[in-house]
């Protein structure tokens, strides 16, 4: 799955260059213009790391930070045109991961991004998942229940781990085509083809096997 990073920021033109270079090397990005925005994306979930600006027209970015750390320990990155040392220390000791100045370059954005992302990884995580019978190697890329491997096409596989990392959590169509599609603009239809290939494909594990629900309304989850 590709790294889903919200970009809080209210210059448009930068933003819109922003978003347009970090797609282009791989990431999925909601883009909120303001700290009420910004709150509603972080606070949603979903989103591996924040790559916040400090000057937003409804507050400061500092304030969005420091309520963000008081629940979270999601990545930050902090851009401003706030070349301070007391700016940049304010940012750091409130909990930024990195502080970037403005201008800078989005090769370097990328770079840094990547960094923090490898930081915030724990250094022994688990690489198999397990849901009742259903076993997924995350670095293998492989699932299984017993005796059955699965057979699975990328992207079904991809929805598979991603409903294994958060038993009982429903996603909504909308937030499975961003994460996986990395597009909000495929048609819901190809999720509903997804879930239900993968459905038949976990009806062949031993018991107890997981199931895919259909939260009407709302989305899907996986079961134990």
């Amino acid at each position: 799955m590709r790294p889903h990073l919200a970009l809080i920021e209210d210059e448009p033109d930068f933003a819109l260059m922003c978003r347009s270079y970090l797609e282009r090397a791989g990431f999925v990005v909601t883009w909120a213009m303001d700290a009420r925005a910004g709150k509603s994306v972080l606070y949603e979930g979903g989103v591996d790391l924040a790559v916040l600006d400090l000057g937003l027209p409804d507050g400061s970015g500092l304030e969005l930070l420091r309520a963000l750390r008081s629940t979270s320990r999601l990545p930050v990155i902090v851009v401003s045109g706030r070349a301070a040392e007391a700016d940049r220390v304010a940012g750091l000791e409130i909990g930024a991961d990195d502080y970037l100045v403005k201008p800078f370059s989005q090769r370097e954005l990328v770079a840094r991004i990547h960094a923090v992302l490898r930081r915030s990884q724990p250094p022994d995580a688990a690489t198999v998942l397990q849901v009742g019978s259903l076993r997924v190697d995350t670095a293998a890329r492989q699932a299984s229940g017993g005796e059955v491997h699965l057979v699975l096409r990328p992207k079904e596989y991809a929805l598979l781990e991603m409903l294994a990392a958060a038993p009982g959590r429903v996603f909504s169509a909308a937030q499975v085509l961003e994460r996986i599609w990395g597009s909000s603009w495929q048609q819901p239809a190809t999720v509903v083809e997804h879930v239900y290939r993968l459905r038949g494909k976990l009806a062949d594990l031993p018991p107890p096997a997981p199931r895919i629900t259909t939260v009407r309304g709302y989305g899907y989850r996986l079961d134990p």
